[in-house]
């Protein structure tokens, strides 16, 4: 396993990181715990120490996985946690935050039938809040990276990030981190204080930040990319039939990308893979994100995993560097546009 800064700091955090949204279940069709937490111990003792997690992944479930499975382990750990969605069963305090979805423990919500309401809100008073909980659910007194989960209008910029720095100066954070945010929402917390991290969807068919200058951004500051969904929620692997049913609670059954017609054209670009994937003897998934850790040099990778045996397959690309022919033929592939 290979180990790079988070940014600017000391942390020296996994190339593979695991990604916990599925074992919050909310989305995902539900959860087992205890496949979860033989999951991210497995993770550890693999060389993974990036854990990221946030408070929304299964309305707090996912942090208390993890807090589970990191007991006694915390030292070993670089974790990753995130604020700004929230959940209610009524309203946030007046003039803070904005409505984002009716939910529900299984999956959306309506406004007649839901669990919860959920709102995007980076108050200051919210963040202090929040960062409590996290702490209590995770069972630790601090968070290596602390990251603003999605963007909102009703706060400053200026004000959250303010927020971030002085918790970071308090110790009860080590670093902070931007995710799903437009360029000149990132270049306004870049001018308040250092980010270390910025969170976006990046794979080998989403080239949204290759595009809009994010990755442009990163590169300028010394900022650390973690790219979540490189496998693009297992479309990448190789393995997906065009027959696959995913249930109503699955989020993959509303959208395009899974639809027969797209796997099956995914599925023949990724075959043109196989004769580097056999010399590399790797396969196709690893071969992907081996390629995502070489795209740029302060890349960690969020591979989201249930099992031990899914984390065993996702670190094995932990110390593979493609060389330049191999990136030039790949590169190639992604002249053609995917949904």
């Amino acid at each position: 396993m290979q180990y790079r800064a988070l940014g600017n700091t000391k942390i020296q955090a996994s190339v593979i990181g695991f990604g916990t949204w599925a074992i919050g279940g909310w989305l995902w069709g539900g959860t087992d715990e205890k496949k979860s937490v033989d999951a991210l111990r497995s993770a550890i003792d693999r060389g993974i120490n990036l854990i990221d997690t946030a408070p929304m992944y299964g309305y707090g479930l996912s942090e208390e996985i993890v807090g589970k499975a990191i007991r006694g382990h915390r030292d070993n750990v670089v974790l990753a946690t995130k604020c700004g969605v929230r959940w209610t069963k009524g309203e946030l305090e007046p003039g803070k935050g904005e409505f984002y979805l009716y939910g529900s423990t299984s999956g959306f919500g309506t406004e007649t039938d839901h669990d919860w309401k959920v709102y995007i809100c980076l108050h200051p008073d919210s963040i202090r809040k929040e960062v409590e909980w996290s702490l209590q659910r995770l069972g630790t007194d601090y968070i290596d990276l602390y990251q603003t989960h999605t963007q909102e209008s009703t706060i400053p910029i200026e004000e959250t990030m303010g927020t971030l720095l002085d918790l970071k100066r308090e110790g009860k954070i080590r670093a902070i981190g931007v995710s799903n945010a437009t360029p000149e929402q990132l270049r306004r917390y870049m001018a308040v204080g250092r980010v270390d991290v910025s969170q976006e969807r990046f794979s080998f068919i989403d080239r949204g930040i290759e595009e809009n200058g994010i990755l442009d951004l990163c590169r300028q500051k010394n900022a650390s990319l973690l790219p979540y969904s490189p496998l693009a929620m297992g479309l990448l692997t190789g393995k997906m039939a065009p027959d696959r049913h995913f249930p109503d609670t699955d989020i993959r059954s509303t959208m395009e990308r899974f639809k027969p017609d797209n796997i099956t054209r995914v599925n023949a670009m990724l075959q043109k893979l196989e004769p580097i994937a056999q010399r590399r003897q790797l396969t196709i998934g690893q071969l992907i994100i081996a390629w995502t850790i070489t795209f740029y040099n302060k890349t960690h990778i969020l591979c989201g995993a249930r099992t031990p045996e899914q984390v065993l397959e996702n670190a094995v690309s932990g110390d593979v560097f493609l060389n330049r022919e191999e990136m030039e033929f790949l590169a190639g592939l992604r002249e053609e546009k995917f949904v």
